[in-house]
Parts: C-alpha cells; sequence; structure tokens
C-alpha cells in the first residue's frame, strides 16, 4: 500500500462511532479485547471493524477509485431500471447514490442512508452539486437505516457492512425493508487478496458474507468476482416472504 493510500484509509477509520445510549445488549455478541482496527466485539466469530468518519470523507471521492474498484461494472451487475426504488445503505458523500439515480430515472428513488449528521451534510451538498434531485437523504440509526417496510427493490451496501456494530438488528431492518423478491447486495474487500490493499478487518470472504446473511431470510442469487478488489454477493428476499419474517 502508498503511503498516501494508507494515510487516507488510516484517517477514513480512525474515529469510531460510539454505542448509542440505551441499546440493548445482545447475546449473539461476544465482547474480546478490541484489535487496533475492530471494537472489540464479535459476531459470528468475525470481529467488527471500527466505523469510518466524515473526516476522511475526500477518500470517497478520490479520482483514483475509478480505476481501483471500476464502479461502472458493479453498476452494470445491480441490473438497475427506471422507476426502481433503491437504497444505498452507508451512502457516505454518495459515490454510488448520483451513480444509481442516473439509472433508475426521474421515476425511480434513491434512499442515501447513513449513521452521521455531518456525512448526510455532505451527501446533501454532493446531491445538489450534481442535480440528483430523486436521492433522499436518510440519517439512519445503529440497528435501524429508517426505510418504509417492504418498500425496495434493491439495497446496496459498498464496503460498510463489516461495520455494522449491530449487524444482526441491521441486517433484520434491511430484509424487513425489501420489497418481497427484492435484492440486497454486499459488496465486500475481498479477504486474503494480497492485491488488496486494505486492512485485514475491513475486508470479508464471500464465505463470512454468506455465513451471516443465512441467519436471515435471504437467498443466494450469484456473486460477481470480476470487480478489482470487491466481490459482490447478491441475495434475493423470497417472493412470498412476509414483511417481518426473519430466521434466528
Amino acid at each position: 500500500m502508498n503511503s498516501k493510500f494508507a494515510l487516507a484509509f488510516l484517517l477514513l477509520h480512525a474515529l469510531a462511532i460510539p454505542a448509542a445510549a440505551g441499546e440493548p445488549a445482545k447475546s449473539r455478541y461476544t465482547a474480546v479485547h478490541a484489535s487496533a482496527d475492530g471494537i472489540g466485539k464479535v459476531y459470528l466469530d468475525r470481529e467488527i471493524a471500527r466505523v469510518m468518519s466524515f473526516h476522511g470523507a475526500d477518500w470517497l471521492e478520490r479520482p483514483e477509485r475509478i480505476e481501483e474498484e471500476r464502479p461502472e461494472l458493479l453498476l452494470s451487475a445491480l441490473e438497475l431500471k427506471p422507476g426502481m426504488t433503491v437504497a444505498d445503505i452507508g451512502a457516505g458523500t454518495g459515490y454510488y447514490s448520483w451513480r444509481m439515480a442516473q439509472r433508475v430515472g426521474a421515476s425511480g428513488t434513491v434512499y442515501a442512508v447513513d449513521i452521521q449528521p455531518e456525512m448526510i451534510g455532505l451527501l446533501e451538498q454532493q446531491m445538489s452539486r450534481r442535480r440528483a434531485a430523486n436521492v433522499k437523504a436518510v440519517l439512519g440509526g445503529l440497528t435501524d437505516p429508517g426505510l418504509p417496510p417492504a418498500s425496495v427493490d434493491l439495497a446496496l451496501m459498498v464496503d460498510v457492512y463489516h461495520e455494522f456494530e449491530y449487524p444482526y438488528e441491521m441486517l433484520a431492518a434491511i430484509v424487513r425493508a425489501l420489497k418481497p423478491g427484492g435484492r440486497l447486495v454486499f459488496v465486500e474487500f475481498r479477504a486474503g487478496d494480497a492485491a488488496v490493499p486494505i486492512k485485514a478487518l475491513h475486508t470479508m470472504s464471500e464465505a463470512q458474507v454468506r455465513k451471516e446473511a443465512a441467519v436471515h431470510a435471504l437467498e443466494w442469487v450469484n456473486t460477481a468476482r470480476d470487480l478489482p478488489w470487491q466481490n459482490a454477493v447478491v441475495f434475493r428476499k423470497p417472493s412470498g416472504l412476509t414483511k417481518g419474517a426473519t430466521v434466528d
């Protein structure tokens, strides 16, 4: 990893978002001594990574991202169509939000969700500058993105799921927000790949993604493995599923 890239990445993940007061402790989580990049909380054998800080938001808009991540490849794999309602969970500055907005068109809607008010402010500035009127900023919580039930055709999480402080609760809430037959896409930097210049705790293997998704009412559809640094693992909410159902 070159020094400029490393410095930007460290800044981006320097500050963790603290747990909200009164959040319930869940027996499904285990407390451990926190590693340098983690929060000391384990879920299904994975330590949860620190949340990225809005102070490093410029890293999300870096020009090199076009070559490093090839967003057009991912967007093509999403099969977005005009009129769709989609969600960008952990949207940050809206790097993918406005790109999706172009594809769903004026008749479609993009919910751009983030848990940091400061990041929401930056996102709104970006969407105003890009005239993305069909992007709606949503300030989410630690356990719920704040989306209407059964409202979303597709939810996208780009390099963010591994930072959810309450991954079980958050994923259950996202599943509730999906329409029957709606898709959920995990995009994560590939674990164990020496070519990926990202710290290990901010990567996930496809197997780990599928292990954690299997706890919920989600069916694996496919995995796009042709991105330079990431996998895009696609799941679908069964068409016959009632909107509140999950697997525990």
